[in-house]
């Protein structure tokens, strides 16, 4: 099939982006959120901007776990949906909700009872463990309440109802924003809190985040309104059938989420000017990243849905639209973050080596992202839409255990390089995950039907 009569058609572009421009709207306003939280802390000095990025590090990791939980449930919902089975999209939203919520609070318990233990893994700075502690403490409260947002979220997302979360989270940046500009610094007769208040604030803005999105489940009596004896109608079967497809899903992205958190270890271990510049361009590439997470999860539900009405010729197609489109648009974006990156910065009041480390963070990741992007798409978008998660599992914690962990180990702790450096040599994984996966997605053994093998 020519590159030319392989894009010819119009209603696959309609319906991507009717898919991904609102979550990838939606992932901007969340990674809005962080970025709001840096650029008001930045202004309390560069310990207040460690030792929030060393908390959030810690639910970084709670993240990672709800969307590898999540993720596994859209296999189910995105093909369930292709074969119109409303009784088992519900089901899986049950098994969502408990497994998600369940993790969420020991998360919560750790980060509330031992929040210095937890930091001090990642900083001997006492400082910035003491003032991070605190922010651990307030915003453990809010893990929770996110993990019931994410199911409800992942779930109207893969039946293709991306406006209601789009908006929800419009609505939590909103108060998120004005509540930190107020409690941060005490404007407008509100108590000056410091990094405290912008825990408090995001905490309020989940709350009510959570509030409008089973609001608008259940008051429209959308097709996700599942009574409780509907979450519950689970069999041992079903469940057993929902977790063989899941579990590596989760464990790709614990284990994965682990390595990343060496990472953050060893820049950690390379001084606090580290830390604050790699949380201040890791918080500009999450808002350059939300475009290829629309795409990507794009691909995720337009493969899913076709792979659950039984057209695997269409998936397929799909497949390689996708993994065309993806690098291409990232190349694109990479030019862009090279050249906008030191107007980006000049936003942060920090010194002079942190903005250069930062800056030549950015120089890196723009070099790298169209791999990285190409990595995403093959494994959230693809291959795991086709319930090939064993082989994700595999690719995904392989690459950053073998490859990027000892490099980062080697490059930051033994032959001491400038953190750039140690940043390049992370994205050594994403090259190999390239070349082995590209031929797993030609081979179309990724696909597999799990509407049709329904386990009652």
């Amino acid at each position: 099939m020519g590159i030319i009569k392989l894009f010819n058609d119009k209603s696959f572009f309609k319906s991507m982006l009717k898919l991904a421009i609102p979550i990838a709207l939606q992932n901007l306003i969340l990674s809005s959120l962080n970025l709001v939280d840096t650029i008001i802390i930045g202004g309390l000095g560069e310990t207040a901007i460690a030792s929030v990025g060393l908390a959030n590090q810690y639910f970084f990791l709670l993240n990672l776990l709800l969307f590898g939980i999540t993720s596994g449930s859209s296999i189910f919902t995105a093909q369930y949906w292709g074969n119109k089975d409303i009784k088992n999209i519900r089901r899986v939203l049950g098994l969502c909700l408990i497994t998600g919520c369940s993790a969420a609070l020991i998360f919560t318990l750790g980060g509330l009872f031992f929040p210095k233990q937890i930091l001090s893994i990642f900083s001997k700075d006492a400082d910035v463990i003491i003032l991070g502690s605190e922010y651990l403490r307030i915003i453990v409260f809010s893990y929770v309440i996110t993990s019931i947002t994410f199911s409800y979220s992942f779930t109207l997302r893969s039946t293709g109802q991306v406006k209601t979360p789009m908006i929800v989270s419009v609505t939590a940046l909103a108060v998120n924003t004005v509540l930190n500009y107020l409690l941060v610094y005490g404007y407008f007769g509100f108590p000056r809190m410091g990094t405290n208040g912008s825990a408090t604030a995001t905490l309020i803005a989940r709350i009510i985040e959570m509030c409008l999105i089973l609001f608008a489940v259940y008051r429209k009596n959308n097709v996700i309104a599942a009574k409780l004896s509907e979450l519950m109608d689970l069999s041992k079967a079903f469940i057993l059938n929902f977790f063989k497809v899941t579990i590596p899903v989760i464990l790709n992205e614990s284990i994965w989420a682990l390595g990343v958190t060496m990472y953050a270890i060893v820049y950690a271990r390379m001084g606090t000017e580290v830390i604050a510049s790699t949380n201040i361009s890791s918080t500009v590439e999450r808002i350059t990243w939300v475009i290829f997470m629309g795409l990507g999860n794009a691909c995720a539900v337009m493969i899913g849905h076709k792979i659950g009405e039984g057209n695997e010729k269409d998936a397929f197609i799909y497949a390689k639209r996708f993994i065309i489109l993806g690098p291409v648009l990232a190349m694109f974006a990479g030019v862009l973050v090279f050249f906008t990156s030191p107007w980006i910065l000049s936003a942060y009041n920090v010194s002079p080596l942190v903005y250069s480390y930062a800056a030549k963070n950015l120089i890196v990741f723009s070099i790298f992202l169209w791999v990285k992007v190409f990595n995403f798409t093959s494994i959230v978008g693809i291959l795991r839409s086709g319930g090939d998660t064993t082989f994700c599992l595999i690719l995904d914690t392989g690459g950053v255990w073998l490859i990027g962990v000892p490099l980062v180990f080697l490059g930051g702790l033994v032959w001491h390089l400038p953190v750039y450096y140690v940043y390049a040599l992370v994205y050594m994984e994403e090259v190999a995950k390239l070349i082995i996966g590209l031929p797993r997605i030609l081979s179309k053994k990724w696909i597999n039907n799990l509407a049709s093998k329904t386990v009652v």
